[in-house]
């Protein structure tokens, strides 16, 4: 088995090489209308239609000689660089220079249409002669996708987060053996799934930031279901059993849960097809790729470990206090831990004000989501001192805030209409609220496009701009179109992100009605429960509602956004709270299965509610602590990074980990639970006659010899 995972890499890894594809970042609402104005401008302006570096610059007179003879000179530098295709002259286009005569701006237009095609090294020649030009009274920065993707830093999250988890399974195990084997089965499988990625590239359309999640998805999920799997294994051990029958009982058992867990991490991130967007399929099939790849390795690599290492579990040893020992009860099974046992009986004493509090401090958490701004970050949400940031903040101040998302209107002229319909197109641009600036109709070479750039005066984050676009696309074209056969459509990356926006929101329903209601039936054959199938599914939601208030809380740029490296407000990308819920209702499923599949395996034994609860919690409640730090620490690790993107991810996850591991498993769900007795269990007569029986418990009781005098046996 080790050996065919070894060529399983081999063979990943040579096929990724020889015809892996690249991430692509462009997303576009299929069939929106600023999709036909990029089609346009990528038909008939190809000059335009590339990617585009902006040069800003200031001084106390951007016309002086001094000035016109330094910026023609790196001009000219720059227009000889690699991957630039064209430079635009700010001194004989109009609209370049602002009003007061202190900035400046031009365009340099590169060869390639994704900026993630554009080399890095090639940016950091533009960034490099930029430095280079300036002097005192001078000031010069770059802007771009491109030159944000050359700046940005890479924080070595992985091998944080693997540092991280090695110490917390050391301190929980107490032992290098058992602490190394969750490690290396999340290597192994990080292994495989991160080369598999150029393969999922060639595909479908995949984000750059999509990898990173599904990397950290890999290495969180694999140290859980390992963690699972050996505390399972150490049990069978303590109460008797020799190495090769622990392992089979541990894949009887916590086999099953991992099955099941893995299963509706799977069910949560297909629900991203139903979004309609390219880069939300991609992203779903790399996280789903990983997932699939880590229960692979749980139910293949993990036990193939164990043939070697059974045995030796518990050896190397580290000093981290005393370990009790085990307690095997008249039953033949493992008596949970004393202070798991009495929280859980605590929890069923005061169920009533447990549930209370957790909804309270829930609904509270979820509060600051209800006035989050939706959008797009942009440059203005940088880093300070990074030149995408300053020029994005010269601009604004030199030519106002609206120069930094201008408006691509593209209209297809019909030749009866000439350019009398451009001209009144023009005037009533000029006339609208809220523009800015409006240049003159651009012809195509061809004669039967134009291309007029609308400057809004408030900037691409705002409301009023989104009025903006609405009023201009209902009110303004029609009226001045009326009568003639021009085409016009609306586009720019400021409309292409609001066409998104609306997108997504429209869709949102659907994601989020298709992944509960899939989860819902998931978890109703594997329990056989309509209570717990339904319980679960609204806890998940309440939990998902915390993070995204967490977030929005971050996002909002105050105290807390500061400690994160969010020093202004920022908007949040509405694809982001799309990826978000699949990726933790997924998540919050995984602890529900760890949780219920224990409670449901004692259940049937006993069939006592009070006493499963409890004995499930117990049982369950070190190892849920443990894959949720272990989780935590692993998404925490990819919050410094300079995509905002990334850094809310990681701020949802962390925060949506804690409140789950924490208020929702060890407070809320017991404590409903217990308030609700033996109807947990309730099952139709006519759904228990036809649901099919998976058992996601195992039968435990057939690897156990019942012992007539329990006594201490000492823990290996």
């Amino acid at each position: 088995m080790l050996i065919a995972w070894a060529v399983g890499l081999v063979i990943a890894f040579g096929l990724s090489a020889a015809f892996g594809g690249e991430s692509a970042n462009g997303a576009t609402a299929p069939g929106s209308d600023s999709e036909q104005a990029q089609r346009l401008l990528g038909e008939r302006f190809p000059a335009q239609s590339g990617d585009t570096v902006r040069l800003v610059v200031r001084a106390n007179d951007v016309t002086s000689p001094e000035v016109q003879r330094g910026v023609g000179a790196l001009l000219g530098e720059l227009g000889r660089m690699p991957h630039v295709a064209s430079v635009e002259d700010p001194y004989a286009a109009r609209g370049s220079i602002a009003p007061d005569g202190r900035t400046l701006a031009a365009r340099v237009y590169l060869d390639v249409t994704n900026p993630n095609d554009m080399p890095v090294e090639d940016t950091q020649r533009l960034l490099a002669a930029a430095d280079a030009a300036e002097r005192d009274g001078l000031e010069i920065a770059l802007g771009g996708r491109a030159v944000q993707l050359a700046e940005a830093t890479q924080s070595g999250s992985e091998l944080i987060g693997l540092l991280a988890a090695a110490v917390i399974l050391l301190i929980m195990f107490g032992s290098v053996v058992a602490a190394g084997l969750p490690l290396a089965m999340a290597i192994g499988g990080l292994a495989v799934s991160a080369s598999l990625v150029g393969l999922v590239a060639a595909v479908v359309d995949v984000p750059d930031f999509a990898p990173i999640i599904g990397m950290t998805l890999g290495i969180a999920l694999g140290i859980d279901y390992a963690l699972l799997l050996v505390t399972r294994f150490r049990e069978w051990r303590a109460v008797g059993l020799d190495p090769e029958a622990a392992t089979v009982a541990t894949l009887d058992t916590a086999g099953r849960a991992v099955l099941v867990a893995g299963g509706t991490v799977m069910v949560s991130m297909s629900g991203l097809f139903a979004v309609g967007l390219s880069i939300m399929n991609g992203t779903a099939v790399v996280t789903m790729v990983a997932t699939l790849v880590v229960m692979v390795a749980a139910l293949t690599l993990f036990p193939a470990l164990l043939g070697y290492l059974g045995r030796r579990i518990d050896r190397l040893r580290v000093p981290l206090g005393r370990r009790r020992a085990a307690q095997i009860s008249a039953d033949g099974h493992l008596v949970p831990a004393a202070g798991w046992a009495r929280w859980s009986r605590l929890v069923q004493r005061h169920n009533v004000f447990a549930i209370v509090t957790s909804v309270a401090l829930l609904l509270a958490l979820a509060a600051p989501f209800l006035g989050v701004h939706f959008g797009l970050p942009d440059a203005g949400n940088d880093p300070e001192g990074t030149s995408n940031r300053r020029a994005y903040d010269m601009l604004a101040e030199g030519f106002g805030p609206g120069e930094n998302g201008p408006l691509l209107v593209v209209a297809e002229v019909s030749p009866a209409d000439g350019d009398a319909a451009l001209q009144r197109l023009q005037a009533e641009f000029s006339r609208t609220a809220g523009v800015a600036a409006v240049s003159p109709p651009r012809l195509n070479p061809a004669g039967d496009t134009a291309l007029i750039t609308v400057v809004p005066t408030a900037g691409p984050q705002e409301a009023a701009t989104e009025d903006l676009v609405q009023t201009l696309r209902d009110d303004v074209i029609p009226a001045a179109t009326k009568g003639t056969r021009t085409d016009v459509h609306v586009g720019g990356a400021t409309a292409a992100v609001i066409d998104l926006n609306t997108l997504i929101a429209n869709r949102l329903a659907l994601l989020i009605g298709g992944v509960v209601v899939v989860s819902m039936l998931l978890l109703l054959v594997a329990f056989r429960s309509v209570v717990i199938a339904v319980t679960a599914a609204v806890m998940n939601l309440l939990s998902v509602a915390a993070s995204y208030g967490v977030v929005a809380f971050f996002l909002e740029g105050g105290w807390a956004g500061k400690l994160v490296g969010i020093d202004t407000a920022t908007p949040m990308a509405a694809f982001v709270p799309v990826i978000m819920f699949a990726l933790l209702f997924g998540l919050s499923m995984d602890y529900e299965v760890f949780l219920i599949s224990r409670v449901r395996e004692s259940w049937v034994r006993t069939q006592d509610n009070g006493r499963a609860i409890v004995t499930g919690l117990a049982s369950t409640g070190r190892v849920i602590t443990a894959a949720a730090a272990i989780m935590i620490v692993v998404f925490a690790a990819i919050v410094p990074s300079d995509q905002v993107f990334i850094k809310v991810f990681g701020l949802g996850m962390v925060a949506a980990i804690l409140v789950d591991a924490t208020v929702i498993r060890m407070l809320l769900v017991p404590a409903v639970m217990h308030l609700l007795g033996r109807s947990n269990w309730w099952l139709p007569r006519v759904m228990e006659r036809h649901l099919p029986q998976l058992h996601v418990e195992g039968a435990p009781d057939t690897f156990l010899r019942p012992v007539t005098d329990a006594e201490p046996v000492p823990s290996r």
